[in-house]
């Protein structure tokens, strides 16, 4: 099996956290990010990571031996991150990973035991977590729906309750090459300026329209955490 973390932006709500390294560097419990990531990933028996790179990319080159880079990383979203990554993602099933997140090992064999084209894995239990950071957790959270039958049936919108959110979307998926197929299809039907724009939440909820595949929600109840702020690391560091 093989991972592609992303880990091209800056993270510019980090401030001076993020002027010398790239988000992925900082460091949570004295330990990366990104070892964080790796650690669970090879746990789970992951033999090929790669790391999508941009910003500071040097910083970077002596962590991991495979390299996709995004030159227009400035300009670009996750998405075009990913795409950077077209080689693996068409040749074979992918977990692919947020690079400002920690998550165990069990997360990822969730993913990799699901036989739908695409797969993400959702805190159900997020509310907690998210009123810790937010006060008011509507204030950052997204929509997410799931069928009766564990399929994604929106994500990505501005929700005016509680109860338009049955989890919390974490930042970690699984692409076989026809998901990819279909993410592509959509990206190709978009004028440039929207293709480059668009988050990924953004991406999946046109796949969810397009009616196309089915984009599997897995249940994720073990630690996890994202860290956008220096509030975030003194908050999981009290934890």
């Amino acid at each position: 099996m093989k991972a592609i973390i992303l880990a091209a932006g800056r993270g510019s709500r980090m401030e001076n956290l993020t002027d010398e390294r790239p988000k992925c560097l900082t460091e949570l419990e004295g330990k990366a990010l990104l070892d964080w990531q790796l650690e669970a990933l090879h746990a789970a028996g992951v033999d090929q990571i790669a790391i999508v790179t941009g910003y500071k990319r040097e910083c970077l080159q002596a962590r991991n031996p495979k390299e996709f880079h995004n030159a227009n990383w400035q300009n670009t979203n996750m998405v075009s991150s990913l795409a950077c990554a077209e080689e693996w993602l068409e040749s074979e099933a992918c977990i692919v990973s947020y690079s400002d997140i920690f998550y165990e090992a069990k997360a990822i064999q969730s993913l990799m035991a699901s036989d739908k084209p695409l797969a993400i894995t959702y805190d159900a239990n997020w509310l907690e977590l998210w009123t810790r950071r937010f006060g008011d957790p509507l204030l950052d959270a997204e929509t997410f729906r799931i069928t009766k039958q564990d399929c994604l049936s929106e994500i990505g919108n501005k929700p005016s309750s509680l109860g338009e959110i049955q989890g919390q979307y974490m930042g970690l998926l699984r692409f076989t090459p026809k998901g990819w197929a279909e993410v592509k299809r959509i990206r190709l039907s978009l004028p440039d300026t929207v293709r480059d724009k668009m988050h990924m939440t953004g991406t999946l909820q046109k796949i969810i329209e397009s009616k196309n595949i089915e984009i599997e929600a897995i249940r994720y109840d073990g630690d996890w955490g994202e860290v956008d702020s220096a509030d975030d690391l003194a908050l999981y560091r009290r934890d």
